[in-house]
């Protein structure tokens, strides 16, 4: 862990809506909002379930494995600070539960990845107050 760390972090728009995501990235745990009516999770998170509109809801740990749903090898990195991490994966995941994220594959060369190949989740702690989630091949 670094507080060298050069490239962008997340900056939420509505932080309080995305908090307990980033409190548990940070002890490494995977958690997902879930609708209590329906027991259904969903992604982003919103203020009101967006299936039922309720608002009876939970953040609920999430298993961490998932499959590569698509992804785009980033060859020519459209901010400087990530010209050293070329080329790296740029993907959707969708969890064993449903949910998909928009985030990068590590762990194996660009060349191994393929849609639908089974990952399971990486925390990469990049500065003492943020942990960023990823994904490597199960």
């Amino acid at each position: 862990m670094t507080s060298e760390y050069k490239k962008p972090l997340p900056r939420p728009e509505n932080p309080t809506l995305t908090q307990p995501y980033w409190d548990a990235a940070k002890k490494h745990e995977l958690v997902m909002p879930r609708c209590k009516n329906h027991n259904g999770f969903f992604w982003p998170p919103r203020e009101l379930c967006p299936v039922c509109l309720s608002m009876d809801l939970e953040w609920a740990p999430v298993s961490g494995n998932g499959r590569v749903y698509s992804y785009t090898v980033i060859n020519q990195p459209g901010i400087p600070t990530f010209a050293d991490d070329v080329p790296y994966a740029y993907a959707h995941v969708q969890l064993d539960e449903g949910i998909r994220l928009v985030t990068n594959i590590v762990g194996c060369p660009v060349e191994e990845i393929q849609v639908d190949m089974a990952v399971t989740v990486e925390f990469e702690d990049v500065t003492p107050e943020v942990t960023l989630v990823k994904f490597r091949p199960a």
